[in-house]
């Protein structure tokens, strides 16, 4: 589901999120991550060395909290599952054209030296997630949100 444009704007005001990705277990696994709207969907930066990945390979399902930066504004929980564009599924070319574009949505900027961006997150072998969430809930769809004396 491409993400409504209100809620589209809370991801870029509020670029911090709690990532949960579950175990072999069952059991939670959670991780401070940073978010930008991408192509209607949310992008998210990670590396293939971290739990977090590992978990996702096994089992794409995940929840993203997106907070206000006060914690008490509002927040955005957004459920589905994860599209992993890495080094193990995607021909060079196109692995490194979607991190790019990641960089571009998480930074709002470009670099000067994208040759050295790229050897950078080749070296730390990142990938470029995509969440399209399946379902999305919290208090941003209140007809009362934002709150009178919210930050934002």
């Amino acid at each position: 589901m491409p993400l409504d444009p209100k809620v589209q704007q809370f991801v870029a005001d509020n670029p911090q999120g709690v990532l949960t990705t579950y175990r072999r277990n069952g059991k939670a696994q959670m991780s401070i991550i940073t978010v930008r709207p991408h192509r209607g969907a949310i992008g998210i930066s990670i590396t293939e060395d971290r739990i977090k990945f590992k978990n996702l390979l096994r089992n794409g399902e995940c929840s993203l909290l997106v907070s206000a930066a006060d914690w008490w504004s509002g927040f955005l929980v957004f459920d589905g599952a994860a599209e992993l564009i890495y080094s193990g599924n995607t021909e060079a070319e196109q692995l490194r054209l979607a991190r790019r574009e990641i960089y571009s949505a998480m930074t709002r900027k470009r670099t000067d030296d994208w040759d050295e961006y790229d050897r950078l997150v080749d070296d730390d072998k990142r990938v470029a997630m995509i969440l399209n969430p399946t379902h999305i809930y919290g208090t941003v769809f209140r007809p009362d949100w934002p709150p009178a004396n919210a930050p934002i």
